[in-house]
């Protein structure tokens, strides 16, 4: 059951590289970034962005690098961010001070406090920031906050679109959220929905239906969220 050694040496790409490390690196573990390698990269995904209409959020994950964040965004021409924890918010907020930025996961209230405690500068919050939100309970918390700082808050609702993480199941769920924002409109703005779709870089099984299917299914999903606010609550639709 032990699989064979299939191993071999590196092609030229990786010998170079190594030469260089070797001759002018830091003689310690770094992280190497071929920019031109980026630079294609960033084009690809642009010229998928652009074919279908929508635009590009860099999401920066558990390690932020400001500076890679930086280029990237210079290259791709967007100043979308998504982040994940609330001392990276901090600093986002203020190295990046007309981004608009979406949190990639609800946040315990406290962590949101927190930001505001520590926050300074440039970046408006009630217009550029915009907190991930998936049940009553945490946006009833999240109101009290606002209610406590004297401000409004931007709520973007989690919707569970097939990756089954958390989020929003259905209207049942979805419409008791909308209701509490629509009655608060002085501490709470509807700001939309965002998800985590199941076929992108999941290897699902093919079992489940073909990456188009999949896609078709989280779009309807979208689309029914869409449709019961436009229909229940329109004045909160932008």
């Amino acid at each position: 059951m032990r699989p064979a050694d299939r191993g071999g040496p590196y092609n030229d790409y990786f010998r170079v590289l190594n030469q260089e490390l070797k001759a002018h690196g830091p003689m310690r573990p770094v992280m190497l970034i071929d920019l031109d390698r980026l630079d294609h990269n960033i084009d690809m995904v642009q010229q998928s962005v652009k074919r279908g209409g929508k635009q590009l959020r860099l999401v920066e994950k558990s390690l932020p690098s400001p500076e890679l964040l930086a280029y990237i965004g210079q290259r791709a021409g967007t100043q979308r961010l998504m982040s994940f924890h609330q001392p990276f918010l901090n600093h986002d907020a203020q190295r990046f001070p007309e981004a608009d930025i979406l949190l990639g996961k609800p946040l315990p209230v406290r962590s949101a406090e927190l930001f505001y405690q520590g926050h300074k500068g440039p970046f408006d919050p009630a217009r550029q920031l915009q907190w991930l939100i998936d049940t009553p309970e945490h946006l009833q918390q999240y109101l009290a906050l606002a209610r406590g700082l004297g401000t409004r808050l931007r709520i973007n609702i989690e919707l569970d679109v097939g990756l089954h993480r958390g989020g929003v199941k259905d209207s049942l769920e979805l419409g008791p959220l909308l209701t509490l924002i629509a009655a608060n409109p002085q501490h709470l703005e509807f700001a939309g929905f965002m998800g985590y779709d199941p076929f992108v870089g999941m290897g699902v099984p093919g079992i489940l239906g073909s990456p188009e299917a999949l896609f078709a299914k989280v779009m309807q999903r979208y689309q029914s969220a869409v449709d019961f606010t436009r229909q229940r609550h329109p004045a909160l639709w932008q």
